[in-house]
C-alpha cells in the first residue's frame, strides 16, 4: 500500500460550520450501523447516521452479499435437521421484518448450514424505515474526511458533502464503516488480516432469464457448486480459454422469478497479486477486474449449465464486495482458538455459529462449527486506546481466521445493537466506554430479546 496520509485529526477548536450536535453519531449504514443507530435512538439518544452512498445496507446491499449468513446452526445432517435458528435479538427483528414484507426467500442450504437470501432493494427500504421510525436521522452522500479529538477523546468528525465541509459533534462515535476509517483517521492502531494477507474482494451479480427449476434439478439442493461444475470450470479454463479463478462457487435463487444470485468471482490484481481496497489504486483495479470476470462466469453458465441457456447478466453489485480490511486493536481480541473451541464467555455480546470461511484461493477454506457457537466479547468493540468511540461490524478486533467467521451479516447486526446499548449506558451513567461491563451489555441485550442465556 502506498504511504498515504492516514491520520486526519482536527482539534476541538475546529472552525468548520457545525452541521449538528448529537449524542450518538454512527458512521456507516451497513448492518452494524443500522442496528446501532436504531438502538441508540430507540433508547432516547439523539442519533445521527451518516452514509457515503445514497442508501443503507453497506456491503450487504452495495456489495450484493445478498444473504443473511450466521443465523442458523451448522450440522452434519442439515437436510434432516433443517434450519435451526441460533441468533436472535436485533438480527431476528430485521429478519422478521424482511419476511413480513416479502423480501426474503425460504432458508437455503449452504454446505452444513442454511442462509437467507434477501432482495437488496427491500433491504434498503426496511433498514431506512426502521432507523427513521426510531427517531434517528440519516444523512446520505456524506464522507468522513477526518476526526475531531480533544486529547485522546473523539468528540466529532469533519464531513465532506456537496455543499462543502462541515463538522458534527457527538458524545459517542460508532465506527461502522467496515474499514475502521474513523479509527485509522484518528491515529489509533489497527491490524490488516494475517500480516497484511486479507481475504479477496468479490463482485456478485444477478443472472436473469434462468429456468430455475431445470437449474436446480441439475445443480442440486446445496447452493455450493457440485463437483461436476468444478470439473467443467477446470476444463473450460484449460481448453476453452476461460479465465475463472474461483472453481468452487455459490449460486442461489432470489425471490424474483427466473433469477440467480451469483457469488462466484475471486478478485486479484491483473498480475495475480492480492488487492487491498484501502489502497485507492487497488480498489480501482478491483472494480475493473471484477466487471471483466463477471462476464467470464456469465458466459460459462449460459453455455454449460442446464437452465441457463437463455440467461443474461441482470445487474452487478454497484461496488466490489469487501470481506476484510482493517481490524481495530481492541481491549479484547477474538482469537482463532476461541472460534475453534466454541468458547462462551460471560461478557459475550453476540453469538456466532457460522464457519470459518476463508476466501483467498480457488476453493474457500471451511471449518464448520457443528451444533454449537462461540461468543464475541464486548471488549472486541472497544479500542485499546482512545475514548468516545466504538467499532461495530467487520472492523472489530479479531484474528484473521476468526474474522473469517464473525464478519457476517447476522453477527454485524448484533455488534450494532450492542454498540448502541453501550453508547446509551456510557452517556446516561457518565462512564467511559471502556468502563462499561460486557456483562451489563449482555443483560440488556437479553432484555431486548437476544436470547444469549
Amino acid at each position: 500500500m502506498k504511504d498515504y496520509q492516514q491520520r486526519v485529526i482536527f482539534d476541538k477548536n475546529c472552525t468548520f460550520p457545525v452541521y449538528d450536535k448529537v449524542d450518538v453519531l454512527v458512521c456507516g449504514g451497513g448492518p452494524a450501523g443500522v442496528a446501532a443507530a436504531e438502538t441508540a435512538a430507540r433508547r432516547g439518544q439523539k442519533t445521527l447516521l451518516i452514509e457515503r452512498l445514497g442508501f443503507l445496507g453497506g456491503a450487504a446491499v452495495a456489495g450484493y452479499s445478498g444473504t443473511i449468513c450466521g443465523l442458523f446452526y451448522c450440522s452434519d445432517a442439515p437436510k434432516e435437521d433443517g434450519p435451526r435458528q441460533a441468533v436472535f435479538g436485533w438480527t431476528d427483528r430485521f429478519y422478521q421484518e424482511l419476511k413480513k414484507r416479502g423480501h426474503v426467500t425460504q432458508p437455503q442450504l449452504y454446505g452444513k448450514t442454511y442462509l437467507v437470501p434477501f432482495d437488496p432493494q427491500g433491504w434498503k427500504e426496511t433498514g431506512e424505515d426502521m432507523v427513521l421510525a426510531s427517531g434517528a436521522k440519516i444523512l446520505y452522500h456524506t464522507s468522513v474526511i477526518g476526526v475531531i479529538k480533544e486529547g485522546e477523546r473523539f468528540i466529532g468528525v469533519v464531513i465532506d458533502t456537496k455543499s462543502g465541509l462541515a463538522q458534527i459533534r457527538a458524545k459517542v462515535l460508532i465506527d461502522a464503516t467496515g474499514d475502521a476509517d474513523l479509527i485509522c483517521r484518528g491515529g489509533l492502531e489497527f491490524t490488516m488480516g494475517d500480516h497484511g494477507n486479507i481475504q479477496n474482494p468479490t463482485m456478485i451479480f444477478r443472472l436473469g432469464g434462468v429456468d430455475v427449476k431445470r437449474f436446480q434439478e441439475a445443480w442440486g439442493e446445496d447452493t455450493i457448486s457440485p463437483d461436476w461444475v468444478t470439473e467443467k470450470m477446470k476444463e473450460a479454463n484449460q481448453k476453452e480459454g476461460y479465465q475463472m479463478p474461483r472453481l468452487k462457487v455459490w449460486v442461489y435463487p432470489t425471490n424474483r422469478p427466473g433469477e440467480l444470485f451469483m457469488n462466484v468471482t475471486l478478485i486479484n490484481g491483473r498480475d495475480g497479486r492480492a488487492l487491498n481496497v484501502c489502497d485507492p489504486d487497488d480498489h480501482t483495479e478491483a472494480e475493473q477486474v471484477a466487471r471483466k470476470q463477471v462476464y467470464q462466469y456469465a458466459r460459462f453458465f449460459k453455455e454449460q449449465i442446464p437452465g441457463c441457456e437463455n440467461s443474461f447478466v441482470n445487474d452487478l453489485s454497484c461496488e466490489v464486495g469487501v470481506r476484510q480490511t482493517r481490524s481495530i486493536v481492541g481491549l479484547q481480541r477474538l482469537n482463532n482458538e476461541d472460534v475453534a473451541a466454541a468458547r462462551k464467555r460471560p461478557d459475550g455480546i453476540a453469538r456466532c455459529p457460522w464457519p470459518i470461511e476463508l476466501h483467498n484461493g480457488e476453493k474457500p477454506y471451511m471449518f464448520w462449527l457443528l451444533n454449537d457457537y462461540y461468543e464475541i466479547p464486548y471488549g472486541a468493540l472497544v479500542p485499546e486506546a482512545g475514548e468516545g468511540i466504538l467499532a461495530a461490524g467487520r472492523n472489530l478486533c479479531a484474528e484473521h481466521q476468526a474474522l473469517a467467521s464473525c464478519r457476517v451479516t447476522a453477527q454485524c447486526f448484533g455488534y450494532g445493537q450492542a454498540a448502541g446499548i453501550a453508547a446509551d449506558m456510557a452517556i446516561r451513567e457518565g462512564k467511559r466506554l471502556r468502563d462499561i461491563r460486557g456483562e451489563q451489555v449482555r443483560k440488556t441485550l437479553n432484555e431486548e430479546g437476544a436470547g444469549l442465556d
